[in-house]
C-alpha cells in the first residue's frame, strides 16, 4: 500500500514533480500560529525602522560624497519594506515594540558612527546587519505557510530578504572587508543586531 502524499507534506514544482515540504516543524515551547505571527510582525516592523534610522545616519553623513546615492537606494528600498510592515502591524492588531524609541538612537548612531569612520566602514555595517537579516528572514520564512495570510507575509519577507542581500552584495562591492578591524567590526554588529532581535520580539 503506497503512503497517502498530503499537500502540506509535498509541493509540486513547475514542472509536475515534487519536492519535500521544507519548513521547520514546530518544537515543543514553540509560540502558537498567533503567537509566531505577532512575533514576525512586531520584529520585523522594529528591524525595518532600525535599518532604515541607520541609512539616515550614515546619509547624514555621506550623503554628499560618491557613496551617497547607493545609500539613498538602499534607504528607499528598507522605506519600502518598512511601509509594508507599518500597515500589517495594525491590520493583525499587534502590538508593536515597545523598544522603537531606543531603535529609533541606537540605528542613527550605529548608521553614523561607523560613516564616521569612513565608506568602508559604513558598508561593513551594512554587510553585518543584512547577514543577520537573511539568516533571521530565511528562518522566519520557513516557519510560515504558502496558504492565506502566512502565504502572502512570506511572499513579502522572502522579496526583502532579496533586497537585503542585494544589500549585502553592494558592500562587498564597495570594500566593506578592506575596513580596519573588519572581523571584529563584524562580530561586535552582528551581536547587537541579534540582541535586538530578540528583544523586539517579545517586548
Amino acid at each position: 500500500m503506497s503512503a497517502r502524499t498530503t499537500s502540506s507534506e509535498r509541493r509540486a514544482d513547475t514542472a509536475g514533480q515534487t519536492q519535500p515540504d521544507t519548513r521547520r516543524r514546530p518544537l515543543p515551547g514553540d509560540p502558537d500560529r498567533r503567537a509566531r505571527l505577532e512575533r514576525i510582525l512586531r520584529v520585523d516592523l522594529a528591524g525595518e525602522y532600525g535599518a532604515r534610522r541607520i541609512y539616515d545616519g550614515q546619509l547624514a553623513v555621506l550623503g554628499r560624497t560618491k557613496a551617497g546615492p547607493t545609500i539613498q537606494h538602499m534607504w528607499e528600498q528598507e522605506a519600502e519594506h518598512l511601509d509594508y510592515f507599518e500597515k500589517a502591524v495594525p491590520r493583525h492588531r499587534v502590538r508593536p515594540t515597545a523598544l522603537q524609541p531606543l531603535w529609533h538612537m541606537a540605528g542613527f548612531a550605529l548608521g553614523a558612527g561607523t560613516a564616521l569612520l569612513g565608506e568602508k566602514a559604513a558598508m561593513a555595517c551594512t554587510v553585518a546587519v543584512e547577514e543577520v537579516i537573511d539568516e533571521h528572514y530565511a528562518n522566519q520564512a520557513a516557519q510560515l505557510s504558502d496558504d492565506g495570510e502566512e502565504g502572502e507575509l512570506k511572499r513579502a519577507i522572502e522579496k526583502f530578504r532579496a533586497d537585503e542581500l542585494e544589500h549585502r552584495d553592494t558592500g562587498l562591492a564597495h570594500g566593506a572587508a578592506e575596513t580596519a578591524g573588519y572581523e571584529a567590526l563584524s562580530a561586535v554588529i552582528k551581536a547587537g543586531s541579534r540582541l535586538a532581535i530578540w528583544l523586539s520580539e517579545r517586548y
